[in-house]
């Protein structure tokens, strides 16, 4: 019989789509508050691979992403997400417009996959917990990063990959640390 081993710690991202740097400021400020500072912030990318988030959130949107000190449990992403969800709902009753003035998308880094959590089913997502799902987004091999059938069309930029691979080396580091 296979012996039952907690899961290896993991690296917590967050992804935030606005279209105000005001509110994409203000956001970051929640986050860090709850997670810490973030140790790696990527630039603003457009976000122009979908129309799906305009009329909610406006013409000209982009999307950031971060990455936290800390290292979590996988186990926490269900609940991570549930209260990123909140934290939308607290900036739409601050900015009555756009609608929806930000979309917050954590997930999490192995040394092997990035996965991001959602409240969307689809056939590829595994259900977690309290509604939520992971959703496998990215894949990192020896060669970089594999993209996969189900990728979103803005994760297959190389920029974001870019990002992500110093994101994984400074997850990889800190395991060092952790097992030295």
């Amino acid at each position: 019989m296979a012996e039952i081993k907690p899961f290896k710690q993991v690296k917590l991202i967050c992804g935030i789509i606005f279209s105000e740097s005001e509110i994409k400021e203000m956001a970051v400020a929640r986050l860090a508050e709850k997670f810490g500072k973030p140790d790696l912030k990527s630039q603003d990318f457009p976000f122009t691979f979908t129309d799906y988030y305009r009329p909610q959130m406006g013409e000209r949107l982009f999307r950031a992403f971060l990455s936290f000190p800390g290292l979590i449990s996988p186990e926490e992403i269900a609940k991570i997400k549930v209260w990123t969800n909140n934290l939308e709902d607290e900036f739409k009753n601050l900015y009555r417009t756009p609608p929806r003035p930000v979309n917050l998308d954590p997930g999490y880094l192995t040394s092997s996959a990035l996965i991001m959590a959602t409240a969307k089913d689809f056939a590829h997502r595994i259900p977690l917990a309290m509604g939520i799902y992971a959703h496998l987004e990215l894949l990192f091999t020896r060669k970089g990063v594999k993209t996969l059938e189900w990728t979103y069309p803005d994760f297959r930029q190389p920029a974001y990959h870019e990002f992500f691979l110093q994101v994984r080396e400074v997850y990889l580091k800190q395991l060092r640390d952790v097992f030295c």
